[in-house]
C-alpha cells in the first residue's frame, strides 16, 4: 500500500520540486521510501511520484517509480496484486524476465504483454499509473470494487493525479473551486459520489475503470473494464443449498488465503459480528499459527462490541488484542477528520475506525477487514424492510393503491404519526411511501432515499447553492435487474460501498501507514454471489446473510453469534447535546456559514433547535454540516 501523485503539464512550467511536494504530503501512506521521476521533453513536462509502504519484496528492487529494462515504460502503483505469482509464471512462459520479487514488476510486464487487457488478469486492489513512452500516453487503472482511491484534475492543459486530494493543493495552478452540485450530493449521501469530487474539473476514477491520456492529441478518455451489474443480469445459479454452501466456503478460503500473502505481519479487525467472525474463522482454521485479531471497546454497553469479539476470539483461539478507549480519545479525533478525509466526509464511524487502526498498527502492518458482506448478502436492515414493504404493497389491490396514496398525502401529520406508531413519521417520510404505493417511484428509488442523510426537500431548504441534477450509480441499469433484491444489493454495492465504506477504511488505515485488505470483495466471490438465488442471501424467514451464517455456525456456536446487529460507532448524538455542543455553536453560526454562502443559516438554526429538543434524526444532517465547515476551514 502506498501513495502516488504526479502530473503532465503541457504548458511546460511544472518542475520537479512541485512533484516532490505533491508526493511527500502523502508520506503517511508510504513512510518506508520515496521515489520521483521527472522529465522535460518537447511537448510536456511529466512527473511521477511514489511513497512506499513495503509489504511484498522489502528489498530496494521493489523501489518505485519502476522502469522496464529499455526505459520505455515506467510505473507507480498503490495496492496489492494477490495472484501476482501466478501471473508472473504466465509471463515467464512468454519470455519475460524479472529482476525483483514484487507485484509491481508483474503489473508492468503484464501491461507490456497484454495492454489494457492485463486488467483482466489481476486479482487485487490497485490504483496504478504507467507512462508508456512508445505510445506517448499515460495509462491509469483502478480496481473493481474501488478499494484504492485515484483522483485526477484536467484543466488549462494540466493533468494531475493522486491518491488523495491534498496532493493537488501543493500544485500552484490547481484551482480550488467548489462544485456546488457535488456539495449538495455530499449533504445527501455524506460523501461525494464518483466520478465527481468536491472541486470543479476534478474527478475520481470510478471503480472498474481505466483512463488514458494521449499526449499527442491531449485527449483524456475513460473506459470501463468490469461492471458488477453484468453478473446480476445473468441467470441465477441452479444449485442446492448444501452445494452452494460448500462452494461459497471454498471461494471464501481462497479469497482469504490470497490476502494473507505478505512479507510483513498481518492481522484482522474483529467486531464479533457475522462478517468479521466468518473471516476470522476461515483464517484460523487454515493457519498453523494464531492469527492476530484486534478490537476496541467503549465504556457504554450500547456502543461496545468488545465482549462479543472476545467470545469469538476465545472460541477460535486467536491471538486477541483488545483496547478500551476513552471517550476523550474518540472526541480528540473529530478536529483531525478534515485532514485525513481531505474531501467532505460524513460517516462518523471513521472515528472508531481510526482508533482501531492505530491500535492494530502497533503490532501489524497489514489488517484484513470484512467490509462488503452486507452488500453481497443482504445484511442491512433496509434490505429486509424494503423487501417487506414491496411484499405488503403487492398484496394491496391495484384499484385501492391510488386511494391509499391520496389519503396518506392529504391526512394531518399528527394522524399519520399516530397511524405509523412513531413520533418521527414525518409528512416527508409518509409522502415517500405514498409515492411508492402509487407507483411513482420503485424500489431502486427507495433504496436511494434510504442511503440519504435526510429527505430531499429538507436538504433543499438547507442548501442554497446552484445545483443541476446528474445521473449517478447506473440507476437506469439497476432498475432493469431481474429481482427486487438484486436492485437493492447492486445499488448499495455501487453507492454506499465505494463512496462511504471503502473511503472510510482507506483513509483511516492509511492515516497510520496500515494496509487494509478486503477478502469479501474478491472479484470471483462478488461475481459468483451476484448469481446466487435470493433465498441463499435473505431467507424466507427474513434471515439476512443466510449462507454466511450457516458457514459461521460450522465454526462458532449459534449461542455465541446470535445477537442484534450493532453499528461501529460512538454516542455522538449525546455528546453534541452536552460537552461537544460548542462545536456546533462555533462552526455552524451565521458568520461561519457566510464564508461560502452555500447553507441557509436560518434553516440550520431550525434543525439545531429540533435536535436539541430531542429529534435525534436531525443529527446526521447537522453532523454533515459540521464536517463540511471543518473541511472548508481546513482546506479553503
Amino acid at each position: 500500500m502506498c501513495g502516488i501523485a504526479g502530473y503532465i503539464d503541457f504548458n511546460k512550467q511544472a518542475e520537479e520540486s512541485i512533484l516532490r511536494k505533491m508526493t511527500d504530503c502523502l508520506s503517511h501512506r508510504g513512510p518506508d521510501a520515496s521515489g520521483y521521476f521527472f522529465e522535460a521533453i518537447a511537448g510536456y513536462h511529466i512527473g511521477l511520484g511514489h511513497r512506499r509502504l513495503s509489504i511484498i519484496d522489502l528489498s530496494p528492487s521493489g523501489h518505485q517509480p519502476m522502469f522496464t529494462e529499455d526505459k520505455q515504460a515506467c510505473i507507480i502503483f498503490n495496492g496489492e496484486i494477490y495472484n501476482y505469482a501466478e501471473i508472473r509464471q504466465k509471463l515467464i512462459s512468454k519470455g519475460h524476465l524479472f529482476v525483483s520479487g514484487s507485484d509491481t514488476e508483474v503489473i508492468l510486464k503484464a501491461y507490456l504483454e497484454w495492454g489494457e487487457h492485463s486488467l483482466n488478469e489481476f486479482i487485487g486492489m490497485f490504483a496504478f499509473v504507467i507512462y508508456d513512452r512508445k505510445k506517448d500516453r499515460l495509462f491509469i487503472a483502478r480496481d473493481r470494487a474501488g478499494v484504492k482511491p485515484l483522483y485526477y484534475y484536467w484543466k488549462n492543459n494540466q493533468f494531475l493525479f493522486a491518491s488523495e486530494l491534498k496532493s493537488f493543493f501543493e500544485y500552484p495552478d490547481f484551482i480550488k473551486k467548489i462544485d456546488q452540485q457535488s456539495a449538495l450530493e455530499f449533504f445527501r449521501y455524506g460523501n461525494v459520489p464518483a466520478p465527481y469530487s468536491i472541486f470543479s474539473d476534478t474527478w475520481k476514477l470510478e471503480p472498474g475503470h481505466y483512463l488514458v491520456v494521449d499526449m499527442k492529441s491531449k485527449v483524456v478518455s475513460t473506459s470501463q473494464y468490469w461492471n458488477v451489474l453484468d453478473y446480476y443480469k445473468q441467470d441465477k445459479l441452479v444449485i442446492s443449498e448444501s452445494s452452494a454452501k460448500e462452494e461459497l466456503k471454498q471461494r471464501l478460503k481462497k479469497a482469504c488465503a490470497y490476502r494473507m500473502v505478505s512479507d510483513v505481519p498481518v492481522g484482522l479487525f474483529l467486531s464479533g459480528g457475522y462478517d468479521s467472525s466468518l473471516v476470522a474463522a476461515i483464517l484460523q482454521s487454515e493457519s498453523m499459527e494464531k492469527i492476530k485479531t484486534f478490537t476496541i471497546g467503549f465504556p457504554e454497553a450500547a456502543y461496545n462490541e468488545a465482549g462479543y469479539a472476545k467470545q469469538v476470539a476465545d472460541h477460535l483461539g486467536t491471538d486477541h488484542h483488545e483496547l478500551y478507549c476513552t471517550y476523550d480519545e474518540a472526541k480528540s479525533i473529530i478536529p483531525q477528520l478534515p485532514y485525513y478525509y481531505d474531501e467532505p466526509f460524513g460517516d462518523s464511524s471513521a472515528i472508531p475506525t481510526i482508533l482501531v487502526s492505530r491500535f492494530a498498527r502497533q503490532s501489524v502492518t497489514v489488517a484484513l477487514s470484512a467490509d462488503g458482506g452486507d452488500e453481497l448478502m443482504a445484511g442491512y436492515q433496509r434490505h429486509i424492510s424494503l423487501l417487506s414493504l414491496a411484499g405488503r404493497v403487492n398484496r394491496i389491490p391495484s384499484t385501492l393503491r391510488k386511494t391509499l396514496a391520496f389519503a396518506m398525502r392529504n391526512s394531518p401529520e399528527a394522524l399519520l404519526r399516530l397511524a405509523a406508531k412513531g413520533k418521527y413519521s414525518t409528512k416527508e417520510n409518509i409522502a415517500k411511501y405514498a409515492s411508492y404505493i402509487n407507483g411513482d417511484i420503485g424500489l431502486m428509488e427507495m433504496i436511494d432515499l434510504a442511503n440519504q442523510t435526510a429527505f430531499p426537500g429538507e436538504i433543499q431548504k438547507l442548501f442554497q447553492g446552484e445545483a443541476t441534477e446528474r445521473e449517478l450509480f447506473n440507476r437506469k441499469q439497476i432498475r432493469q435487474l431481474p429481482t427486487p433484491l438484486d436492485q437493492l444489493l447492486a445499488f448499495d454495492y455501487l453507492c454506499y460501498l465505494p463512496g462511504d465504506i471503502l473511503t472510510k477504511v482507506d483513509r483511516a488505515t492509511m492515516s497510520v501507514s496500515l494496509e487494509g485488505r478486503e477478502p469479501l470483495l474478491d472479484q470471483h466471490l462478488v461475481e459468483w454471489t451476484a448469481r446466487l438465488p435470493d433465498a441463499y442471501k435473505l431467507s424466507e424467514g427474513a434471515t439476512s446473510k443466510y449462507l454466511f451464517r450457516q458457514i459461521v455456525h460450522d465454526y462458532i456456536p449459534r449461542s455465541v453469534m446470535e445477537r442484534p446487529k450493532m453499528g461501529f460507532t460512538v454516542p455522538l448524538k449525546e455528546w453534541f447535546r452536552k460537552d461537544l455542543r460548542y462545536l456546533f455553536e462555533e462552526h455552524l453560526d451565521e458568520r461561519s456559514l457566510r464564508q461560502h454562502g452555500l447553507l441557509n443559516s436560518k434553516q440550520l438554526g431550525i434543525e439545531l433547535k429540533q435536535y436539541y429538543e430531542g429529534q435525534d434524526f436531525r443529527f446526521p444532517l447537522l453532523w454533515n454540516a459540521l464536517m463540511f465547515q471543518l473541511w472548508y476551514e481546513k482546506w479553503m
